[in-house]
């Protein structure tokens, strides 16, 4: 695509430097002030396409240490140096034209030089516009629409331009004043707007229309709770957005890194050249008590985990209920130093809850590779489990070793009219005296009805 739009300006550029020969001869014979005028004008024409060239290199160069957001700016830069330059240019013909409308008629008026250099110069631009056209539908770039603008302005001139020229051929010489006149405040009027519009773009102005709908987006995205501030700019063809978006707070770091991941789709989805970079951030509001207190508690130093979190009401008063675990190793005054710990961390950042209950847990790493089947263990367990009528059936009993640790997996089959809440004060029991029996077991025991 690159070599492409570089080829394409490049025949533009020796289309329109052409032009600019043409009509400066041509115009220097006839003495023809608006043919001159447009000669400049096509001058002005070719820098400004040397200049999308050149911005088209710079553009595909990486950003580095001293450009983080790439090289883009250039081609604003190289902008706002031709507008000041055409409007200077601009001032010069206005001044020039208005200077010789108040002096005697030239010998020399405009002919047929000046109205051939017109028809060629108008033949250029229409090639360059049927050039531009077809590339832009093609291979597209904002540098090929420019330079396409610059073509469709350029014929313009040179009508009026011709117009002027063939004024003066009959008799109305001062036509060709009057034609360069216009072309000065209409060059005057198009640089002033190209200085105003690069000029904004190099203080990083950008559409508060297209912020609202980066907004949007973001909002409408699944997951999405709010969005937060949004700071974007432009460089070249290049429009950064660094979005802040807010998710629930108890959401799990994988599942923010996706709802990010679609913001940033859905982002470019929309608008193609965006370059995006998003930030989440957590949002409490309308997330359960017991959540909040889940994810503050797993950060507390020396927590290992935390399950069984509730939360309850007693005459307008909150309370907290959850399981905490810590190093089974501690003694039983570093592990109160822990809960302290946490019930701080609660009250400082809940300040509702009026008090905190925390059960400590000796906490047991599971390896994830064990290396030996233990057969002995595991008759060991079956013994123990047969002296329960309340088991009706006994089912895999897996022993799985690993250094000094000994993970032990029971299925059982129970009365299924039993309770829940009997079977769960059973399974304790189970795991309790096995516990007694064989040291260092972290045991699981899965009930299922018989």
């Amino acid at each position: 695509m690159f070599v492409q739009r570089t080829k394409v300006l490049q025949i533009s550029l020796l289309a329109i430097f052409s032009a600019f020969l043409v009509e400066l001869i041509f115009g220097l014979i006839s003495n023809s002030l608006a043919l001159i005028t447009d000669s400049i004008h096509a001058l002005l024409d070719s820098v400004v396409t040397i200049v999308l060239l050149l911005a088209a290199r710079m553009a595909i160069k990486p950003p580095d240490a001293e450009h983080t957001y790439g090289h883009g700016k250039i081609e604003s830069l190289g902008g706002l140096i031709g507008g000041i330059a055409i409007f200077l240019i601009a001032c010069f013909f206005i001044y020039e034209s208005i200077h010789r409308l108040q002096s005697p008629p030239p010998n020399i008026l405009p002919g047929l030089f000046a109205i051939i250099a017109g028809i060629y110069t108008i033949g250029i631009d229409i090639f360059r516009l049927i050039l531009l056209r077809r590339s832009i539908k093609k291979i597209g770039g904002a540098t090929l629409k420019a330079d396409f603008y610059h073509a469709f302005m350029d014929l313009g001139s040179t009508l009026v331009a011709i117009i002027g020229i063939a004024l003066a051929s009959y008799g109305l010489y001062y036509g060709d004043f009057v034609a360069a006149l216009v072309l000065g405040g209409l060059l005057a009027v198009l640089s002033i707007k190209l200085i105003y519009k690069t000029a904004l773009d190099l203080t990083d102005i950008i559409s508060p229309e297209l912020v609202r709908k980066v907004k949007k987006i973001s909002i409408a995205t699944e997951g999405v709770i709010d969005a937060g501030p949004i700071l974007m700019r432009r460089s070249g063809d290049t429009i950064f957005a660094d979005v802040t978006i807010s998710l629930r707070g108890d959401s799990s770091f994988d599942k923010a890194h996706k709802i990010s991941s679609d913001v940033e789709k859905n982002i470019k989805n929309k608008i193609s050249n965006a370059s995006v970079t998003i930030h989440f951030e957590p949002n409490w509001k309308n997330v359960p008590l017991d959540a909040k207190i889940l994810d503050l508690v797993k950060n507390v130093d020396g927590v290992k985990g935390v399950h069984n979190v509730s939360t309850h009401k007693t005459r307008g008063k909150t309370f907290s209920n959850l399981h905490v675990m810590v190093d089974r190793e501690i003694n039983l005054l570093s592990a109160h130093k822990i809960s302290e710990r946490v019930e701080r961390k609660i009250q400082e950042n809940v300040p509702e809850i009026e008090h905190a209950t925390i059960h400590l847990e000796p906490f047991v790493k599971i390896p994830e590779n064990f290396n030996l089947e233990d057969k002995v263990t595991e008759e060991k367990i079956k013994i123990i489990l047969e002296k329960y009528p309340e088991i009706k059936k006994i089912g895999r009993i897996i022993s799985l070793n690993f250094e000094n640790i000994l993970k032990i997996d029971i299925d059982c089959s129970f009365e299924k009219e039993l309770s829940i809440e009997k079977v769960h004060d059973l399974t304790s029991e189970i795991e309790h005296i096995i516990r007694a029996e064989i040291k260092n077991s972290v045991i699981t025991i899965h009930p299922e009805p018989n």
